[in-house]
């Protein structure tokens, strides 16, 4: 008789990020912890006819170290350079030999919201100005948003479930879900999850400033995200990757793996509102929380921090405020609450898996990471939501929330390995 695939446990053995705090989960740990903040005027292209001026960039990226040759940099977009970069940090962190694995049972779930979006503009460029015979015949490889987990696996020879997952900001918690639901039903032994994405080009910034969903804060970059503060005014880009290595428990054990921390729920629902806006009252997140916290067999009062969206939105943050009260309810007040996008800008289809990095660590060291930036709460904010600094808890249970525009909201639960 077969063992119950419900038994198996997952949890997280390596991490790898790169973003404006970080190149390293150590670095960017210690910065989130210190409150600094990534967010500057914008570098990478002219942005004076911008009304956003201003991101988190990942400054003097080298790719170097996590490619096998300059070609292959070459031949790859922004977006796959940093999700190979953060594949390459996971797996070194996690000190699995994939050599002596069984490939066959590792795999690679690395999404993004957009893809290669610098790509599409440069190829756009030289289509109209050169003609089409001029077009690099990498265009559609560099730009299709699967490529960060497709080449990752042929770098290290991954032949297990391998996806992308496209859900906008929801993208990499996503990924993460899904990834612990595959390992969970038997089917890969270890897969690294995440997201990663490269969105600080003219397109991007031009499309988001015209909707009125980025900061304007443009002469005080390091205070514009603002997460529950009522002077808030949008959200901030920023760019990288996070990878995850998640692992069945008796494959990490074998080995004598470091264990971060388990994953034991997931929720994954749908808004059905609308293209942007979230449902009243943050009806879809609250669904979305409640089903991961029924997956892992988990209540409400079992969660001692939530890694919130907290985007820094007008509407966001208020709806999410609202989700964890109605999931919640007396136990709302008790739970501490943080967003790191104001540290971190908001890294869309890699906001997710940054975020759970933190979540990771943040079980590991018993220490919650704190909302910067948050000096004049708005009133309809009104939870606990760690605005003095870091703060050292007792942390067993925590949820990661990311909700993307078309009403995609996942939620992904985790708690002390034990």
């Amino acid at each position: 008789m077969g063992t119950n695939p419900f038994d198996r446990r997952v949890v997280v053995t390596g991490i790898g990020v790169i973003n404006a705090l970080g190149s390293d989960i150590e670095s960017f740990w210690s910065n989130i912890l210190a409150g600094k903040c990534g967010i500057d005027r914008i570098t990478a292209f002219d942005i004076s006819d911008y009304a956003c001026k201003i991101a988190a960039e990942v400054k003097d990226f080298d790719p170097t170290p996590a490619f096998p040759s300059p070609k292959e940099i070459r031949r790859t977009d922004r977006f796959t350079q940093f999700g190979i970069y953060a594949g390459w940090r996971a797996l070194q962190d996690s000190g699995l030999d994939v050599a002596k694995s069984d490939a066959d049972r590792i795999g690679a779930f690395i999404g993004s919201g957009i893809g290669g979006l610098a790509t599409t503009e440069a190829q756009k460029e030289i289509l109209l100005n050169r003609g089409p015979s001029r077009m690099s015949p990498f265009t559609i490889p560099m730009l299709i948003l699967n490529m960060a987990s497709g080449i990752f696996s042929m770098y290290y020879n991954l032949r297990g479930p391998n996806m992308a997952t496209c859900s906008a900001c929801a993208t990499s918690t996503h990924a993460l879900g899904e990834a612990w639901r595959t390992i969970k039903m038997g089917d890969a032994d270890a897969i690294f999850a995440g997201g990663t994405e490269a969105a600080v080009v003219p397109m991007s910034i031009g499309g988001f400033a015209a909707m009125r969903a980025l900061s304007t804060r443009n002469d005080d970059p390091q205070h514009a995200s603002r997460p529950f503060d009522i002077g808030r005014d949008g959200f901030v880009m920023g760019e990288g990757a996070a990878i995850l290595v998640l692992e069945e428990l008796s494959h990490a054990q074998a080995r004598g793996a470091k264990i971060y921390c388990e994953i034991v729920g997931y929720g994954n629902t749908a808004d059905a509102y609308h293209l942007t806006s979230p449902s009243p009252e943050g009806e879809g997140a609250a669904r979305c929380m409640k089903m991961a916290l029924r997956s892992a067999s988990l209540n409400p009062e079992d969660i001692s921090y939530i890694n919130a969206h907290g985007t820094s939105t007008p509407q966001g943050d208020v709806c999410e405020t609202q989700a964890v009260k109605a999931v919640f309810g007396d136990h709302a007040s008790k739970v501490a609450v943080s967003s790191t996008k104001g540290a971190t800008g908001h890294l869309l289809g890699a906001a997710g898996s940054t975020e759970m990095a933190l979540c990771a660590k943040a079980i590991e060291m018993q220490i919650a990471p704190p909302t910067i930036n948050l000096e004049n709460p708005d009133p309809q904010c009104d939870l606990d939501y760690i605005s003095t600094g870091a703060r050292e808890m007792t942390i067993q249970a925590v949820l990661n929330n990311s909700f993307g525009f078309g009403g995609h909201n996942a939620t992904v639960a985790a708690k002390r390995f034990v």
